[in-house]
């Protein structure tokens, strides 16, 4: 608390510069300086105009307004002073960007912002911002988020705001020279394109109408040798400037989202394309029942939903959400996703709210004659700050102590064997062990692309005794796709939306080694398996 003495000296000296520096205070002069900007109301925050500098240069000033939620800036005297031409509707709400043929349409109140693509095309993007724009006396105003992501990511400015300084200073990154070389390589019904970059490059990555394109960002890319295109049954074209990389696909072909692969010193960006399937409803009987398996590679994919039945339901959201429950929307989802996009052949080992014994759930795997086997589950733990994916590969030990607790938690529900020994023996046989190594490279692709996709926290790869990978004679992992005890997630994967993303991330994992897998070695006999429960079948 404040001393009166330093009430009658300091504060008036304080509102004084204030003042000078055109932050206007609607705020009672005795209240204590002490208080931090969020524990303020929003009427009781700065507002003002500020120096707005280019690379270091005085260029205009911008009206700035600091409220509870954060600062915002006045979009205005950025666009102008970057010679970007800014358009506002006749009722002030619908503002629009023009710059690089794109357009940007915003307005008050509305976290959305829609970029129109160039040339005339009617693809849109929609991304949402942390918080809104607000109208106020000087303009519209704008989060710094908005202006990092226009201006920055795709003029190459960086965006550094000074409140003590009273400045926003838009500095042009410097760009970096990277080297490498490109190969398009055409095989088993799919194309993989990989970029070798001499440097981990910056980039966006777009979905465009009939293409796509990695578009660099504050980097500048030129080719060691020329690029010969080969031909290419999905790749019609790529087209490499020293800032973007295009793939023309030709129609029906899909290309899934780049994945950055340690090469020695640099990265490698691979980027896979398949040519996309019709839907499962949209297929004459004759399609379906002639399905033909690829020569080698993933043929069938079992799908675990974890838990289920009136007694296992799983972890409980702290809104009520029920893992067994929603295990099995996943499951289907990524069914469907998977059937759309791949040549595969999907089973599960539930396909309703029943109890499946967790021995049987590999057993159902072997009977089926799968190719790889994902167990999904969702997390729980003590607390409510747990957050982020993790994914699991079978190990007699587990990796850390985290592990043990999850996997004896998972063991405890929904198993019908007690003979320890026996689990031990089937553990190490080697119809199953053969494929740990294989497991464990699965696994890191699916969580480097559920961390990546997402930005989830990494949580890593860890390895633990889980009874439903124990005897799955093939590559199996379980799969943590996040944590009902943190509120915030829980509510995420309650949405239909962020569920597709997880979908979609596992479908990246998948699709290279259906397409791509050299054909596995001549497989051991099966080990034995209890006789298959009563549980329904597609």
């Amino acid at each position: 608390m404040l001393t009166s003495r330093f009430s009658r000296t300091f504060l008036p000296s304080l509102l004084t510069v204030l003042m000078a520096a055109g932050v206007c205070w609607a705020q009672d002069p005795t209240e204590t300086a002490e208080q931090a900007p969020e524990e303020a109301s929003p009427a009781a925050m700065p507002s003002g105009s500020a120096r707005l500098l280019v690379d270091g240069a005085s260029a205009a000033s911008v009206g700035f307004s600091l409220r509870s939620d954060g600062t915002r800036f006045s979009v205005e005297p950025v666009a102008r002073a970057l010679g970007i031409e800014l358009r506002v509707g006749p009722l002030g709400d619908a503002h629009t960007l023009f710059f690089e043929g794109k357009q940007v349409l915003f307005g008050p109140d509305d976290p959305n912002v829609v970029t129109v693509a160039p040339d005339g095309s009617t693809r849109q993007e929609v991304w949402r911002l942390s918080m809104a724009p607000a109208e106020s006396g000087l303009g519209l105003q704008v989060p710094l988020e908005f202006l990092t992501r226009t201006f920055g990511e795709e003029l190459g400015y960086e965006m550094e705001w000074s409140f003590r300084n009273l400045e926003l200073n838009i500095l042009r990154r410097e760009l970096r020279q990277l080297t490498g070389k490109i190969d398009l390589v055409h095989q088993h019904r799919a194309s993989t394109l990989e970029i070798a970059f001499s440097e981990r490059p910056r980039f966006r990555f777009e979905q465009l109408e009939g293409a796509v394109e990695i578009r660099l960002v504050g980097d500048s890319f030129t080719l060691d040798s020329p690029f010969s295109r080969p031909a290419d049954p999905l790749v019609s074209d790529v087209v490499v400037t020293p800032t973007r990389i295009r793939l023309d696909l030709v129609p029906e072909a899909q290309a899934f989202q780049p994945r950055l692969v340690p090469r020695g010193t640099g990265v490698s960006m691979v980027i896979d394309v398949f040519r996309q399937r019709s839907r499962p409803s949209d297929r004459t009987e004759t399609e379906t029942s002639s399905f033909t398996p690829m020569s080698d590679g993933i043929r069938t994919i079992v799908l675990d939903p974890g838990h289920g039945g009136p007694e296992e339901t799983g972890a409980i959201g702290t809104t009520g959400t029920v893992e067994a429950e929603l295990t099995l929307i996943m499951a289907r989802l990524l069914r469907t996703r998977i059937e759309q996009r791949l040549p595969v052949r999907v089973v599960m080992t539930r396909d309703a709210d029943v109890d499946v014994p967790l021995e049987a759930r590999p057993a159902f795997a072997n009977e089926n004659k799968g190719d790889l086997f994902i167990s999904l589950h969702f997390n729980s733990y003590r607390g409510t700050r747990a957050r982020g994916a993790e994914t699991y590969f079978l190990s007699r030990e587990a990796s850390d102590e985290l592990a043990a607790e999850f996997a004896a938690a998972e063991n405890s529900a929904g198993s019908q064997e007690t003979d320890e020994s026996g689990l031990d023996l089937i553990l190490w046989d080697l119809a199953q062990s053969q494929h740990l190594a294989e497991s464990q490279r699965f696994a890191k692709l699916v969580q480097e692309e559920l961390n990546q996709a997402l930005g989830l926290r990494d949580r890593g790869v860890r390895q633990a005794p889980f009874k439903v990978l124990i005897g799955a004679a093939m590559p199996a992992v379980l799969v943590e796709l996040g944590f009902l005890s943190n509120p915030e997630e829980e509510a995420k994967l309650r949405s239909p939306a962020y569920r597709a993303q997880l979908a979609d991330a596992l479908v990246r994992a998948i699709a290279p080694r259906s397409a791509c897998r050299p054909a596995p070695p001549a497989r051991s006999p099966r080990p034995r398996t209890p006789p298959s429960p009563a549980w329904p079948r597609r």
